[in-house]
């Protein structure tokens, strides 16, 4: 294959790890379904929580329940919460009215929240009840978005680790990549791999149920997010075997990303050369061009969205940033661990968050940029402090080749916006 990046004789992959235990600025895990419900197009997600949770997400979503997504929020009222009502009758009879409005919902998934899981709704137990009841039509699955514990994008994890088990089994060798990405992304990491010879190829989540990959002894799986744990164990544990290997952002870990699955299959040098050379030059050029003002900029990633290892390696080997700390909700090197490889000892590696010790080292380093989430972000640019949107990272496209110089672009404007109005102040 081709010849290895070279890796710096330092890096962060066994450096310590700053743990931190105390107050977090997260969304819950009820986001992932804003993708989630685009991605699956025969599923519906049924919160069982509170008005909080059906105003979050109509808000985040951008669209109205009479548009008639493909999820909705079965509302806890002050019954159910005290006790007073039959919480699971209830569900039943919400279920049953909306599967008969909706007959095209073949996968139906009840998500916990805060309000259902601090009052011990047994979910798990309602969903074996109701596909027993609307089955072979519905399967009915359930999962967490809570965010008592959990960061944003662990939604999406622990959705598609529920629908593992029940995933048919199979003796073919096969190819799986897992975690939601745009469709126009999806296909250009598909038409690459089709080309070099690789198949065939599933993908979980799969856009209809009938389309569910199989597993098995043969199966071997790459992730394309790095949020997606629990996931990778419960098909480890079904017997299917994980590629690792960088996650594919930029030109450089796109093309490690790739080179691990097409060792995997045997692909010779030759053609892995001919397949990637111009999608290759042309990512590598993309974020030559939009990096320009990022070059010598000092980073602080606040842990956010569980991105930010993959991404600070992007912006350290690509982009020629320097990471003053590298703050991530959860890290699983068993996922980032190939990342960590790549990134240069120096940066602070911290997992888990207390809030206002963050940000005081954020203000003692008065970095360059600083990615946090939404609630961080104003207080932070009122003091004079540039950043950026950890959450508008999950929603934009930024995966693979052709997406290279838009993820560097992501990054850069901040910076130059700072420019601008500084040298607006001056004039």
């Amino acid at each position: 294959m081709n010849t290895p990046t070279p890796v710096p004789s330092g890096t962060c992959r066994d450096a310590p790890i700053l743990k931190e235990r105390g107050q977090r600025e997260v969304f819950c895990g009820l986001t992932g379904i804003i993708w989630l419900h685009r991605k699956m197009q025969d599923a519906f997600f049924l919160v069982v929580g509170s008005r909080t949770c059906a105003h979050l997400l109509q808000s985040a979503a951008g669209v109205m329940i009479f548009a008639e997504p493909r999820f909705g929020t079965a509302i806890l009222e002050e019954t159910d919460l005290a006790g007073m009502a039959d919480a699971h009758e209830e569900l039943d009879r919400e279920v049953a009215r909306l599967l008969s409005r909706r007959p095209d919902i073949k996968q139906l998934f009840l998500v916990g929240s805060c309000p259902s899981e601090v009052i011990k709704l047994d979910l798990a137990r309602a969903a074996e009840r109701l596909t027993q009841i609307h089955a072979p039509h519905v399967r009915v699955l359930n999962y967490s978005g809570s965010g008592i514990e959990t960061t944003f994008t662990q939604g999406e994890d622990a959705c598609l680790a529920s629908m593992v088990p029940v995933l048919p089994t199979t003796d073919q060798r096969e190819l799986m990549l897992v975690g939601a990405l745009p469709d126009v992304v999806e296909d250009q990491a598909v038409s690459l791999l089709t080309q070099m010879g690789i198949g065939p190829i599933r993908v979980l989540p799969a856009p209809r149920s009938a389309e569910a990959p199989g597993i098995g002894p043969n199966t071997v799986f790459a992730c394309l997010q790095p949020f997606l744990g629990d996931t990778a164990a419960a098909l480890t544990r079904r017997g299917a075997r994980m590629i690792q290997a960088p996650f594919p952002f930029g030109e450089e870990g796109t093309t490690l990303w790739l080179r691990a699955i097409a060792e995997e299959f045997g692909v010779d040098e030759d053609t892995f050369d001919r397949v990637t050379a111009a999608p290759r030059a042309r990512a590598r050029k993309a974020v030559a061009n939009a990096s320009e003002a990022l070059r010598g900029k000092s980073i602080f990633f606040m842990p956010d969205s569980q991105l930010e290892i993959p991404l600070a390696r992007f912006l350290t080997r690509e982009c020629g940033m320097e990471a003053i700390e590298i703050g991530q909700p959860y890290i699983h090197k068993g996922l980032v661990g190939p990342d960590l490889d790549l990134i240069p000892a120096g940066p602070t590696i911290s997992e888990g968050q207390d809030v206002d010790r963050q940000l005081d080292r954020v203000r003692a380093a008065r970095p360059d940029l600083t990615i946090c989430g939404l609630g961080l972000a104003n207080p932070l640019e009122a003091e004079g402090l540039t950043t950026k949107w950890a959450i508008e990272l999950v929603f934009t496209p930024v995966h693979f080749y052709e997406q290279a110089g838009d993820l560097a672009g992501l990054f850069s404007r901040p910076i130059r916006r700072r420019s601008l109005l500084n040298l607006e102040a001056a004039e």
